[in-house]
């Protein structure tokens, strides 16, 4: 057993354990565990059946008020004994949390958490610290392991951060962040981040992000967009995206040249009756190496408010060298009774390929895949149910295989 699936398998047995203890003493807690079976066939054409046991616990005011305790992770394992690395146990967070640490405003975490900001975000084994003050004002810090970088435990892989943030104008959010990652003691990346918000007058929200590569000296991502809400039924969102790949200082893929991509997103969305929206979306698609692509994307989603549910999607994308795709999505859900929930979906994808690199008009490949499934969810009670899905997915490179999922999901 790894030091990992120790570590996870410990602190899923401790929850399991300790879980009437937490109920005994006063404690709030709540959770989820789920048993899972999945079975498909990899590249390889081998039969993979990896089976999970997730557990999410919380427990809330524990010994104390103001003490939370939260944990995620699955132990799993491949049943079949391909040792597929999709088998893997993992541990996504566990940490305690306390409000009011010491002092008014000032919130403690402690363990493996997620930390995001404009600067970047990573899973990190360490401390956060917030603290809120003059009202309108955030200060933000955290340090510790970096999950993404450490295969063990080696204290000189580690990440360091903090973040700034205000208000100001009553709805003006801006936001300074820091992000450094080290390498086995050495800094692999330094990166510098600005968050903007701007709400106006309940009539139209601006955002941006903006992420620069401080040891290239380069911003390595800008996001800015602005969305119109006036109407309810109405909704409107322009978006600019320009990104540029970050490498570690220290790894080989740092001295290789690297292509920026930008893009530009037009949407529009309506709500023509209740639980039904329609949507079409136009992006274009700039590379500075290969032609520009256009992709148009329409359809409508009818939200379960009764008994139906479903979509039905087509996407279309265009460019001058030949890199072409058609395709639809469609999934419809009905439910029978109380105790029953059924569903099934199709996709299509139809790729065309220029695969002669010399003479455009020589030579060209198209390729379908299709994927088809049915789905159902059993509400044995408010708090157990199980979900099983069974799918075919088929292809002209690939030929096809099947796969399959089964859930058993007990809420507490």
């Amino acid at each position: 057993m790894g030091v990992k699936r120790g570590l996870l398998f410990g602190l899923v047995s401790t929850v399991l354990v300790l879980g009437p203890f937490f109920d005994a003493s006063a404690a709030r807690i709540s959770g989820r565990a789920s048993t899972v079976v999945e079975w498909f066939d990899d590249a390889n054409e081998k039969t993979v059946v990896p089976a999970y046991q997730y557990v999410q616990f919380n427990a809330y005011d524990l010994a104390d008020k103001g003490y939370d305790f939260r944990i995620y992770g699955r132990v799993g394992d491949d049943l079949a004994g391909e040792r597929s690395s999709s088998a893997k146990s993992r541990l996504y967070y566990a940490y305690l949390d306390k409000q009011d640490f010491g002092v008014d405003s000032l919130d403690l975490r402690l363990g493996r958490q997620f930390v995001t900001s404009a600067a970047g975000a990573s899973v990190m084994d360490g401390l956060r610290l917030d603290y809120d003050f003059l009202d309108n004002y955030g200060l933000t810090i955290f340090g510790g392991g970096d999950v993404a970088y450490y295969e063990g435990y080696n204290a000189k892989d580690a990440i360091v951060g903090g973040e700034v943030t205000g208000t100001f104008f009553k709805t003006l959010d801006l936001g300074l962040s820091y992000l450094a990652r080290f390498d086995d003691g050495l800094l692999a990346q330094e990166l510098y981040g600005l968050d903007v918000e701007y709400d106006i007058n309940d009539l139209l929200y601006f955002y941006s992000e903006t992420q620069y590569d401080y040891l290239s000296d380069r911003v390595s991502y800008f996001l800015a967009g602005i969305r119109y809400y006036q109407f309810s039924q109405w909704k409107a969102r322009l978006e600019y995206l320009y990104s540029l790949p970050v490498f570690s200082a220290t790894s080989i893929y740092s001295v290789f040249a690297v292509d920026e991509y930008e893009e530009i997103l037009a949407e529009l969305t309506y709500d023509f009756a209740q639980g039904w929206r329609m949507f079409g979306r136009y992006t274009r698609e700039i590379y500075p190496e290969f032609s520009d692509a256009n992709v148009f994307e329409a359809g409508f989603e009818k939200l379960r408010t009764d008994r139906w549910g479903g979509y039905l999607s087509g996407v279309y994308r265009d460019d001058e060298d030949g890199q072409d795709l058609k395709g639809f999505k469609v999934r419809c859900t009905y439910l029978l009774n109380e105790y029953i929930l059924g569903g099934a979906g199709f996709e299509v994808d139809v790729f065309d390929r220029q695969i002669n690199d010399f003479d455009i008009n020589s030579s060209s490949d198209e390729t379908t895949s299709k994927r088809y499934w049915a789905d159902a969810t059993l509400f044995v009670t408010k708090a157990v149910n199980i979900q099983a899905k069974v799918e075919r997915i088929e292809s002209d490179l690939w030929d096809y295989y099947n796969r399959g999922r089964v859930r058993l999901n007990f809420i507490f």
